[in-house]
């Protein structure tokens, strides 16, 4: 059983792991970056750049390349604490801070007429920039090998309301990467007798209220103070809680209600907006740019499996190979959506006759693990999701997206209060933060929580992570049934 004391101790002496990992990237950026700027030496200027360039002006070319190169890596704050570990944020950072240099260097050899550094150029920015992100994705890597055993996290300590507390450690648990290691959580107002939380399988210490929490950051050594609500602080008291925290080195993580805000400061007030959804406009023209580019291309690349497992579908059981069922799509207007059938043939007329099974928490949904209606050729295909590539079908007629909201049945949307009402105003998804988060082993709460969670923030890079995450779903098999 974890304790306070073992956590303390734990914490202690525990470092900033970032430090020694930022350090590590310095040194793999420096490397990757010279061996670049060598390459392109090597192959624009051959053996004797002299006979080009010269040989010093080459050398002093490749030098003047690469320190721009560190430091536009340092500039755009590619090792920063914020952003190593977790997320394409880094990466993003990364790619960034490389094509913004290039482009800077190009401008000025047009300007300045450097006709050599055009083929130069060619050959160090694609070479550079997948050897950096190959790089960082390596060390990314590493970084979640020693979170399985517990290091390579960062200490925090958690401060809110009970049901909030437990909300967030909830969806950070669920998380791969597992970036935070939770020390201890102070609860708002009386925290009754309890002395731990327990969420997740793991039993968190309660260190008393927000106060006594925040007494607490130094002892327990945490590097993270996370808030799930300010309205106990207020203004005044978020800033001085800041200052404190900076004085201690600590970092300070407030969870917002949406993350669609913008930073509007006027002299002596820091003022967040929050921006209205873009469902509509430029931002659904571009979704279904993506979508139709990634469902022709998906379609065309597994269209042999598809004919694979339409034909073990239609050699194995009675029945079409095709399951085409409705569902109910943007802003709630029904549409046939297309499946490999994976299940008898009369599977919908036994539903009734399976309720008591149903294994879906909340009773929402209909989910049974070892549901009798399903063929062997439809479990195989299920564990894999290779029955749901006809939905690309729907896809490209519009009745789909690539990734959004599970696409619900007519009588589940019957249930939906004003709330959830809210999963309509995209267009459903072959894939989505419920398949990248649990697939059948979501709680209906949960599957709702991902849905407007979605809604509420899609962006174009949000939808190719979740692109990205999903093959890495798909071949785990997690919550596949």
């Amino acid at each position: 059983m974890v304790t306070k004391t073992s956590v303390a101790k734990r914490s202690a002496v525990a470092v900033r792991w970032q430090t020694a990992y930022a350090k590590r990237l310095l040194i793999t950026d420096v490397l990757v970056i010279v061996v670049s700027v060598l390459l392109a030496q090597f192959l624009r200027f051959g053996h004797t750049p002299a006979d080009a360039f010269g040989g010093t002006r080459a050398l002093l070319f490749s030098a003047a390349i690469a320190l721009m190169w560190v430091s536009a890596l340092t500039i755009f704050q590619t090792r920063s604490s914020a952003v190593l570990g977790a997320g394409v944020d880094e990466y993003r950072r990364v790619f960034s801070s490389t094509f913004w240099m290039f482009g800077c260097v190009a401008i000025a050899s047009l300007v300045f007429k450097l006709d050599p550094s055009r083929g130069y150029l060619a050959v160090a920015l694609p070479v550079g920039t997948i050897g950096l992100l190959l790089a960082r994705w390596l060390w990314r890597r590493d970084v979640v090998r020693q979170r399985t055993i517990g290091e390579a996290q960062t200490p925090l300590i958690m401060i809110g309301d009970r049901a909030a507390v437990s909300e967030l450690i909830s969806d950070l648990l669920q998380q791969s990467d597992q970036t935070y290691r939770f020390v201890g959580v102070g609860l708002y107002g009386d925290v009754g007798i309890d002395e731990y939380l327990d969420v997740g399988g793991q039993r968190i210490p309660i260190l008393g209220d927000e106060t006594s929490a925040l007494d607490a950051v130094a002892r327990y050594g945490a590097q993270t103070v996370a808030i799930t609500g300010t309205e106990r602080y207020g203004g005044q008291g978020i800033r001085n809680l800041l200052w404190e925290l900076e004085a201690m080195d600590v970092d300070l993580i407030i969870s917002p209600p949406a993350s669609r805000l913008v930073m509007r400061p006027i002299p002596g007030y820091p003022l967040l907006h929050i921006e209205r959804p873009q469902y509509r406009g430029a931002k659904r023209f571009n979704k279904r740019c993506l979508d139709g580019i990634f469902a022709s291309a998906a379609l065309i690349a597994a269209s042999p499996m598809l004919l694979l497992a339409a034909l073990a579908i239609k050699l194995t059981s009675r029945g079409p190979v095709l399951y085409s069922a409705e569902r109910i799509g943007l802003d709630g207007e029904p549409f046939t959506m297309h499946k490999l059938r994976t299940m008898v043939m009369n599977a919908d007329e036994l539903v009734s006759d399976l309720a008591v099974k149903n294994e879906s928490v909340g009773q929402v949904l209909f989910k049974i693990r070892e549901d009798p209606r399903v063929t062997p050729v439809g479990k195989f295909l299920r564990r894999f999701s290779v029955d749901e590539i006809p939905q690309f079908f729907n896809v490209l007629k519009g009745d789909m997206s690539v990734v959004g909201p599970r696409p619900p049945l007519r009588r589940e949307v019957a249930s939906y209060d004003g709330m959830v009402k809210r999963r309509l105003l995209v267009r459903p998804g072959v894939t989505g933060l419920w398949q990248v988060n649990g697939r059948s082993d979501l709680s209906w709460d949960d599957a709702v929580r991902l849905d407007l969670s979605y809604v509420e923030n899609w962006s174009m890079g949000t939808d190719l992570v979740i692109i990205l995450k999903t093959v890495r779903a798909v071949l785990s098999r997690r919550g596949a049934y």
